[in-house]
């Protein structure tokens, strides 16, 4: 979206009269990455360029250069030659530049200055351009306006509101909700509305917008509060903007309820009744009066006071704390004192009215002192409380009790009352002296506390408590006890460092320190497990690997901070999880197999090993061959090669596989392997005779010819290798008038005059050639003849014809070649098959040697055999696999002049 704006301006009085200054506007989103095009100076200046459609012909080119490369040059990429503006690789992030609340930030240069004639949300980057040459020159102003996105969430300033709202707030109260969400984002991807996750049914918000574009949310009582139902509501604040999609932000609300006097003081009861002796002391307790105010703090105060209708002699006999509603007995009892009395007692609160309660205290004259305790005690006490260690043994003395009558008049006895494994007995041959001890071992952990009276009474029925208050001291007499002896936890390997396995809990029973727990690791742990001395925290400090240990056991132990210490051991189990991080991995990276060629179909060419480390599903591996799959094919389970159709080395001595192996997790690891499969030569090819092409051909020999004169040869190949492709040359048959003028290179299959040759030689020769390959297990051949016509000229063609289509009575020699190249055929023994493999290797690439060689060979001897025949006047006749006299092909022969 280009916004362009050309204002054109007077010359500038430094410049030529044509120079002048441009402004251009643009604008782009913020947050764009490098190379978005901004604009094209040249084009929108409407510049002549070099692409123009009648540019000058000595037009110098332009080139444009930012003229200050300040903080808003970073932002941008200005291309020298065409003009053209890019963004840059340092991102354009609108709230960074534009930090002011208001007006538009322009950055040019290196200062930031304010404009007051853009929208009140538009941010600028301001640029000064400089065009040359000096024909064209301008300084161009480039102002680029950066539009908002909705790239940033509203967000609270503070993670927890507190909100106050009076009990007795009526409806539709409005309170504004101060720390409103902030958005640096502008416009409508500011904060446009606010919400509440739980309203309780009693409130909702509204948002309200001053001048300046604010919003601010307030709560709005929907309902009637009351804070002695509830007196604190705890919900989630959710601000919103308008961006597409939207983004929220969210605070914690608490609406705390103040309290008013709504409530007043009220009692329980209407009415005490109390008993007190005559001869009770001052100070003695009478009763306790207590009201209660629902109301907090000042509100809830009550002081209590006696009604106007109390008497004044009751006022004074019976004194009540305003405070606590206390009432003490303040004076004697004598022989004038009433025996009935009526408290009203009035419980006082602010702005209510008073409570009110009777006590009604009967006063019962004695004439009689009551008994008298006299305790003593051995073990330790302080202020009426005795202190005993738990585990003390039984019959643990605790105190002496002296029981007597003052007036000596009447017989006094007394019993221990309460709960507790204490005992009161006589004290022999004391009759008034009484022992308290314990009957069985105290236990802290059982009670700390016990509260027992040692009641003493006379014949006339007068009773006298003497309360005494045990306090059990602990020991460390408790060892600490785990949750759980066996721990069994789980983890996945390759775990983020310091990852957490659990929290270890033991109890103890003891208190204070003795009962502070300590946690650790026992001496079989691995070190890279560490455990929180306080917390009980285990963690794992590095990453684990199935594949190096599954499964760990070790102890942890929780020791207390008794003297001496006392501590528990758990064990700690831990199972490594496998995550699919390994992938299938090949015994080798490559494999090669030797297969004798003619193997049949479906046959076991090999096994590829492959493992994963990996367990269960993520170690289950599945092989697949990529190339060559019409041929050959694999067995996922045993990975067992095989291949489809039998193979032909002399179609194709080798095949190169690659092999896939893929396991079974999600997603899947896969490797590859090569495999070489080298097929080895069997001896399935006779050699060919490729000359002389016919057993009807003949050659002219002159008479002349001297002893050892090559004469011809016979040429053959084999298609298959090694000594299978080794060929022996050999004349098994010969016909003529003295046939072992002839001999043949058992090697090299030339043919050669061994004696000068008489009158009486003259005449037609024939050779029957055998060539033997010496291939292994049986060696194979072919025949061919070849005839010499041994003459000055050739005079009668049709003569020489006429006995070439004759069957030659010659008889076959069994006669073997002798020839330098023996193979010997060994045993194999089956202790050892290494050496043979790669002695069939090294045949094998041998036999590509000679293939090539033999390649080469030919071609050299067709040249040779061409010039040759030009000078031998030999004649070529096409050539039958087998001896076949019967079949021969009558057709002339030419003889070339020499």
């Amino acid at each position: 979206h280009l916004l362009l704006f050309l204002f054109f301006v007077g010359p500038f009085n430094c410049f030529a009269s044509y120079s002048r200054a441009t402004e251009l506007f643009y604008s782009l989103n913020e947050g764009l990455p490098a190379g978005v095009l901004i604009g094209s100076l040249a084009r929108d200046l409407r510049l002549p360029t070099s692409g123009g459609q009648h540019p000058a012909a000595s037009q110098p080119p332009l080139s444009f250069t930012l003229a200050s490369h300040g903080l808003g040059g970073q932002y941008v990429q200005l291309d020298n030659r065409s003009g053209e503006l890019h963004t840059s690789a340092v991102e354009i992030d609108r709230e960074a530049l534009c930090v002011e609340s208001s007006g538009a930030t322009i950055f040019g240069g290196a200062a930031a200055v304010s404009s007051s004639s853009p929208s009140s949300e538009s941010c600028l980057l301001l640029l000064d351009v400089l065009v040359l040459p000096q024909e064209y020159f301008r300084l161009v102003k480039v102002k680029i306006a950066i539009r908002d996105v909705n790239d940033n969430a509203p967000r609270f300033p503070v993670p927890h509101i507190r909100l106050s709202v009076p009990e007795n707030a009526p409806v539709n109260t409005r309170l504004a909700i101060e720390h409103p969400a902030l958005d640096p984002d502008v416009g409508t991807n500011g904060v446009q509305t606010y919400r509440l996750q739980d309203n309780y049914g009693v409130f909702t918000l509204d948002v309200e917008e001053n001048e300046s574009g604010e919003r601010t949310p307030y709560l709005i009582v929907m309902g009637p509060l009351d804070r002695e139902t509830q007196e604190e509501y705890v919900t989630v604040i959710v601000a919103e903007d308008g961006g597409t999609p939207p983004l929220v932000g969210s605070a914690t609300l608490t609406i705390g309820i103040s309290d008013i006097n709504d409530n007043c003081p009220h009692f329980s009861d209407l009415q005490l009744n109390i008993t007190l002796y005559g001869n009770s002391t001052l100070g003695t307790h009478v009763a306790t009066v207590h009201a209660v105010d629902m109301d907090l703090g000042s509100n809830a105060q009550i002081t209590y006071s006696y009604s106007q209708k109390v008497p004044q002699p009751s006022r004074e006999l019976f004194h009540l704390d305003e405070s606590s509603g206390v009432i003490t007995l303040s004076r004697k009892v004598d022989g004038d004192t009433p025996r009935l009395h009526r408290l009203i007692i009035l419980g006082n609160g602010p702005g209510c009215i008073p409570a009110v309660i009777t006590v009604l205290v009967t006063i019962i004259k004695v004439m009689m002192r009551p008994p008298e305790v006299v305790p003593r005690f051995i073990a330790n006490e302080a202020e009426g409380v005795v202190y005993l260690k738990e585990l003390e043994p039984i019959n643990t003395p605790i105190a002496f009790f002296t029981i007597k009558d003052p007036d000596e008049k009447y017989k006094v006895n007394c019993y221990l009352d309460g709960d507790g494994p204490f005992r009161l007995s006589p004290y022999k041959p004391y009759s008034n002296e009484y022992l308290l001890e314990t009957t069985k071992p105290l236990d802290y952990e059982t009670q700390q506390l016990y509260e027992i009276s040692v009641v003493a009474w006379n014949s006339e029925g007068f009773h006298v408590n003497k309360i005494i208050k045990v306090q059990v001291l602990d020991d460390n007499d408790n060892s600490p006890v785990f949750s759980q002896q066996l721990i069994e936890l789980s983890i996945e390997e390759n775990n983020v460092p310091n990852a957490f396995l659990t929290k270890l809990y033991a109890t103890d029973a003891d208190s204070g320190e003795r009962g502070q727990v300590s946690y650790f690791l026992g001496p079989d742990a691995p070190s890279y497990f560490s455990l929180d001395k306080t917390t009980g925290v285990l963690t794992v400090s590095t990453q684990l690997d199935r594949e190096e240990k599954e499964k760990y056991r070790y102890t942890v132990k929780a020791v207390d901070s008794g003297f001496p210490p006392r501590e528990a051991i758990a064990t700690v189990t831990i199972t490594v999880l496998d995550k699919n991080d390994n992938s299938p991995r090949f015994i080798n990276k490559d494999f090669s197999f030797f297969v004798p060629e003619n193997f049949p179909g479906f046959g076991e060419i090999g096994v590829i090993s492959v493992t994963d480390a990996d367990a269960g599903q993520n170690g289950w591996v599945a092989l697949s061959v990529l190339n060559g799959s019409d041929i050959f094919v694999i067995d996922t389970g045993k990975g067992v090669l095989r291949a489809k159709v039998s193979l032909d080395r002399e179609q194709q001595s080798s095949y190169v596989l690659w092999i896939e192996a893929v396991d079974g997790g999600d997603p899947a690891l896969s490797s590859t392997a090569k495999i070489t499969i080298l097929l080895l030569d069997i001896n399935d090819n006779p050699p060919l005779v490729l000359f002389p092409q016919s057993n009807m051909s003949y050659l002219l020999v002159l008479p002349s010819t001297l002893p050892g004169s090559p004469i011809t040869e016979v040429y053959a190949v084999d298609k298959d290798t090694g000594m299978n492709a080794v060929i022996a040359y050999s004349i098994i048959g010969r016909r003529g008038p003295r046939p072992e003028s002839f001999r043949i290179d058992p090697k090299t299959g030339n043919i050669t005059l061994e004696e000068s040759l008489m009158q009486n030689d003259y005449g037609l020769y024939r050779l029957l050639v055998k060539v033997s390959d010496h291939g292994y297990p049986e060696p194979l051949h072919s025949t061919v003849m070849v005839n010499l016509f041994v003459n000055d000229t050739v005079s009668n063609e049709s003569y020489i014809e006429s006995l070439l289509r004759k069957e030659p009575d010659i008889s076959i020699e069994e006669k073997q070649p002798q020839i330098s190249i023996e193979p010997t055929h060994k045993k194999i023994e089956s202790a050892s098959c290494m050496p043979t493999l790669v002695a069939l290797s090294v045949i094998s690439l041998g036999s590509i040697a000679l293939v090539t060689g033999m390649g080469i060979y030919i071609c050299l001897r067709k040249g040779k055999k061409h010039h040759r025949a030009e000078e031998n006047l030999e004649v070529q006749i096409p050539l039958n696999g087998r001896i076949n006299l019967h079949m021969l092909e009558k057709k002339p022969v030419e003889i070339s002049n020499i």
